[in-house]
């Protein structure tokens, strides 16, 4: 199925197909099997080739997984206020699997430029007007080569397709849900603005644009069992959220295109030579093994028995000929291996990497084979130090926007006690970047001198709202804290 010929069928318009053909390249170089790259042939003369398999250092994965682990892991502290509402946010980001999950995607985002969340209602409990009456609420995943987007504004995705591809005995379908802003009036006919609404097909994947399914067609598929073609959400906040690097896409000339890039999308040519040089350096210990030329005298004894193990591929025989001017049998060779020209060319690679990928210079060192990632503290005039604050721009935006879209589909559900408006801090984990033994014996000290109040300490070193600080605090006349 050629799901842009499906799109021109029906008329819709979504950012050029070519864009999605740089996500593939870009997640192509994240698997290290490049086509025509990390598989190629050699001419051996007489129409003759051979397949080769170029080996790779797998860089790109590897900036990808850095990146990750610095943006979002186990010490990413997110604060929600209201006690009931943060305990049944945490449940249903428990159930999705966050935790992994969350940090996951956020090397995929760095693979292919963008991921997307969508939380939904589902096992829900309706009544005769339609209201929900109790739902469950699951947050879906989706990679960029999945995500279509309809419209938007200032780099900014207001309307979206998402592809969810399934397999039911032995046939593709994929469900497509687009979601886009409708008129919104009430029962009187009052306007009430816009509300985005859910509508659902699916699609059987055969040839060219593939088959639309009618509703009992697909209900008869478990994987869109109870699927509704159509879901009005009553609300004009996004039921998705978009997560991409903070990183102009340069892709498009027009630069009008919402979509993130990969982290090393402009840094192909560099992941190339350095999977070049890596295998020449394997390649290296494979050409330059000892070989020991053996005259043909030498390979069997008075009873014609082999003296050499035939599948020892250290002796090699040559013609008779050759040992007549040597006077020698045996005649050793040791090629000389060049791993220090080889070690030097791929560090000087890996810095270029590096820079170009935000991580500064010597972040990465190749070192006997293998590459060691530095694991100093980061000042706060670093490249790595800047490049970390401006992903957690987006990030931030973007936890903030997952959180308060649970609460509200729980308030849809009928959650009792949930507060919508309530206050959510994120405190992105900072232990790589700044010393914080160091610096929280510096805010002790502005506590002890005044300075620093003790629920603004509290507050920064516990992960809580000022005010939540603030009710926790023992009492005053205990003394100071130190």
């Amino acid at each position: 199925m050629n799901i842009f010929e499906y799109f021109k069928k029906k008329g819709i318009d979504t950012i050029d197909s070519s864009f999605y053909s740089k996500i593939a390249m870009w997640d192509s170089w994240y698997r290290a099997n490049v086509k025509r790259f990390h598989q190629y042939r050699v001419y051996h003369g007489t129409g003759q080739y051979e397949r080769c398999h170029r080996k790779s250092l797998g860089m790109a994965k590897k900036i990808c997984e850095d990146i990750s682990d610095l943006l979002l892991n186990e010490r990413v502290a997110i604060t929600i206020k209201d006690e009931t509402t943060a305990k049944f946010v945490r449940s249903v980001l428990d159930a999705a699997n966050f935790t992994v999950q969350g940090n996951e995607y956020q090397e995929r985002k760095a693979a292919c430029g963008t991921v997307a969340y969508v939380p939904y209602l589902t096992n829900m409990e309706v009544a005769e007007d339609g209201s929900v009456l109790s739902a469950d609420i699951k947050l879906d995943y989706v990679v960029a080569k999945n995500i279509y987007p309809t419209a938007w504004e200032n780099s900014r995705i207001t309307e979206v397709i998402f592809a969810f591809p399934k397999t039911y005995k032995r046939k593709k379908y994929v469900q497509l849900q687009h979601h886009k802003l409708e008129p919104w009036q009430d029962e009187d006919g009052n306007d009430l603005g816009y509300q985005y609404v859910i509508e659902n097909s699916v699609v059987e994947c055969s040839s060219g644009a593939g088959r639309d399914l009618t509703p009992a067609e697909w209900n008869a598929i478990p994987h869109f069992e109870g699927l509704a073609a159509r879901v009005e959400t009553g609300s004009n906040q996004p039921q998705f959220i978009i997560d991409k690097l903070n990183i102009a896409n340069n892709v498009d000339e027009d630069d009008t295109n919402p979509m993130g890039v990969a982290l090393f999308a402009n840094s192909i040519d560099v992941l190339a030579k350095i999977d070049l040089e890596y295998d020449s350096y394997a390649n290296e210990f494979t050409l330059g093994r000892k070989r020991i030329f053996v005259a043909p005298e030498m390979l069997t004894d008075a009873n014609g028995s082999q003296v050499f193990d035939p599948d020892d591929s250290v002796f090699y025989t040559l013609p008779e000929d050759y040992f007549k001017n040597t006077k020698e049998a045996l005649h050793e060779v040791n090629m000389e291996l060049r791993t220090e020209q080889h070690e030097q060319a791929i560090n000087n690679d890996l810095n270029l990497l590096s820079f170009k990928c935000g991580f500064g210079t010597q972040y990465y060192r190749f070192e006997r084979g293998t590459v060691a990632t530095a694991t100093q503290v980061i000042s706060e005039n670093s490249d790595m130090y800047r490049t970390i604050r401006k992903h957690e721009i987006i990030l931030q935006d973007v936890l903030t926007d997952l959180i308060r879209t649970i609460i509200r589909l729980g308030k849809t559900a009928n959650v009792p006690g949930l507060v919508e408006n309530t206050d959510i801090v994120i405190d992105f984990d900072d232990s790589i970047i700044e010393d914080k033994q160091t610096e929280r014996a510096e805010d002790r000290k502005d506590v002890a001198m005044g300075a620093m109040g003790l629920p603004e300490y509290r507050a920064k070193w516990y992960g809580e709202t000022e005010e939540v600080a603030a009710s926790k605090l023992p009492d005053q006349s205990a003394g100071v804290l130190m």
